[in-house]
């Protein structure tokens, strides 16, 4: 019989499980080594998740108490609704796992966070090369046809 899957919010005492989970996703969109983000960045995402005061969560999958996937997401204002709009920023699951619902779980988990905080939509980018994950994300959502631009301003 296959192992239960549970969807939490992430605690304090899960900060050792979540790291290397923090690290490998980094590391999926090429953000280790030289271009790793610096420690201090690393500490203030935690510590936001964990502040009331912040917009930020996580939650995180667990299966017979390993951590094996999280999902950081951040409520804000919209012009176009009253209510919060929920960016789903970060999701992650350890590649040993993938194909076993976790991230599909992580996303219904959002989901019910965004409906309990009374919002109407949310919505989450990837990079155009994330085709395993999109097509996971194909069965669960839309595709906005929405281009993405950024300037980098450092």
């Amino acid at each position: 019989m296959p192992s239960q899957i549970t969807i939490r919010n992430a605690s304090q005492a899960d900060f050792d499980g979540w790291l290397p989970l923090w690290l490998a996703y980094n590391e999926f969109y090429g953000r280790s080594g030289e271009t790793a983000l610096a420690d201090n960045v690393t500490a203030s995402t935690w510590a936001r998740f964990h502040d009331p005061g912040e917009p930020m969560q996580c939650m995180i999958a667990e299966c017979e108490r390993r951590l094996i996937g999280i999902v950081h997401f951040i409520f804000h204002r919209t012009t176009i609704s009253i209510a919060p709009t929920c960016y789903l920023q970060d999701l992650y699951t350890l590649t040993s796992e993938r194909g076993r619902g976790v991230g599909g779980k992580l996303i219904e988990a959002v989901y019910e966070q965004a409906r309990l905080a009374g919002s109407a939509r949310v919505y989450w980018l990837t990079h155009e090369s994330n085709l395993i994950a999109m097509k996971l994300y194909d069965q669960v959502a839309e595709r906005s046809g929405f281009v993405q631009y950024r300037k980098s301003l450092d």
